[in-house]
């Protein structure tokens, strides 16, 4: 019976002065804790930039390919990143029907 591998996801948190910090999970909820308890587990960036807000997520298939995808995202400029999070939510945006 072949193992399968949990789906990774790739987040952007963004910290309390506006940067922007990216990373690939298999439990975006559970990491974002982490990061948030600011704990060993936490990422060093993240760690004092408190208050915290998830503002991006998206499902990458497998390890090697979250790796691929978080080294792309991580050399995109800020604005790059913005745009790519504000198209998220446009995505998700319910359209009202009059």
């Amino acid at each position: 019976m072949p193992i399968t591998e949990k789906p990774w996801f790739l987040y952007i948190i963004e910290c309390c002065q506006g940067q922007l910090y990216t990373g690939i999970t298999t439990d975006i909820e559970r990491r974002f804790k982490e990061h948030q308890l600011s704990g060993p587990k936490a990422a060093k960036f993240l760690r004092g930039k408190a208050p915290l807000r998830l503002v991006y997520r998206e499902s990458v298939g497998n390890h090697s390919q979250a790796l691929k995808r978080e080294v792309a995202v991580k050399k995109l400029k800020k604005q790059q990143k913005l745009a790519l999070i504000q198209n998220d939510a446009n995505s998700h945006t319910l359209k009202r029907v009059d």
